[in-house]
């Protein structure tokens, strides 16, 4: 069965809207509402590490340049630093660490405010992510959303970084290796079978396993994710946004990321058995 029939039916009770991007490296695409706007909530964070290696590359800023936490920038929500008192130092690329595998929205304020609002999305434009946007820094009490992008969007985002288009080959390089130990991948894996994902070396060998490299990101208008999965067979992209669902709370069995769940194991099945191909 053609895999967009497949997906459609696997998504025929869920009572939300969900977008798709899956593409291989060997010019197979399968999309739906490829194009059309979602809020992105933390997966915008990926744009903004974009922009910090655009202009370490540049030498306008620096990875290793300290930056100072300061209490303007603490809001609370995902990540670790807003239970941390202010005064103290990291480098950026440890702020840009931090904004990625726990998802910390004060270390992204702290970013944002190192490489100014209005150059990331420069960056981001770019690059051609041309329905992609920063609107603004993270601040509840001010602002109801913080961007906006497309399936489109973050999947190319992260077809190009895998195919060391971004910026530089290494540039890309160092960010996949930050992404691969993102925390909150439960959407892309949550269904894959679990001897792929074994850390025990004596159940499924290093050659076996898949791995992923991802950003996913969560509000109450939408839950999304996207990355590059690595498997025994070669590797793919994939991007999952979803809005206009009935649950407002965040948990690890939310209808999004349950049929999202189910939609990704599905494209893994698939690339599997064509042998590292989706058609």
């Amino acid at each position: 069965m053609e895999l967009t029939k497949r997906v459609e039916r696997e998504l025929t009770s869920y009572n939300g809207h969900m977008a798709l991007y899956v593409r291989d490296f060997h010019g197979n695409k399968v999309v739906l509402h490829e194009e059309e706007p979602f809020e992105t909530a933390s997966t915008i964070k990926s744009f903004i590490m974009l922009d910090l290696y655009e202009q370490a590359a540049k030498g306008t800023k620096s990875l290793e340049e300290a930056l100072v936490y300061e209490e303007r920038f603490l809001v609370d929500g995902s990540g670790v630093l807003h239970y941390m008192k202010p005064g103290f130092s990291m480098s950026a690329r440890n702020v840009a660490v931090l904004m990625i595998i726990v998802s910390d929205n004060t270390a992204t304020n702290m970013l944002i405010d190192y490489l100014g609002l209005a150059h990331i999305n420069g960056t981001i434009q770019k690059y051609g992510f041309n329905s992609t946007v920063l609107h603004n820094p993270i601040d509840w009490e001010k602002y109801s959303d913080l961007g906006t992008s497309t399936v489109g969007d973050y999947g190319d985002f992260f077809y190009r970084l895998h195919e060391g288009e971004l910026v530089s080959k290494e540039a890309c390089e160092d960010m996949i290796s930050i992404f691969k130990d993102q925390h909150y991948n439960s959407m892309i894996v949550g269904e894959f079978p679990q001897y792929y994902l074994s850390g025990d070396d004596s159940v499924a060998l290093d050659e076996e396993k898949v791995s992923v490299a991802s950003k996913s990101g969560s509000m109450d208008a939408c839950r999304n994710d996207g990355g590059i999965v690595f498997t025994p067979v070669g590797d793919y992209v994939l991007a999952l946004f979803h809005k206009e669902f009935h649950d407002p709370l965040y948990h690890p069995k939310h209808e999004a990321a349950l049929y999202g769940a189910k939609v990704s194991r599905l494209i893994l099945e698939r690339f599997l058995a064509l042998h590292g191909k989706l058609k």
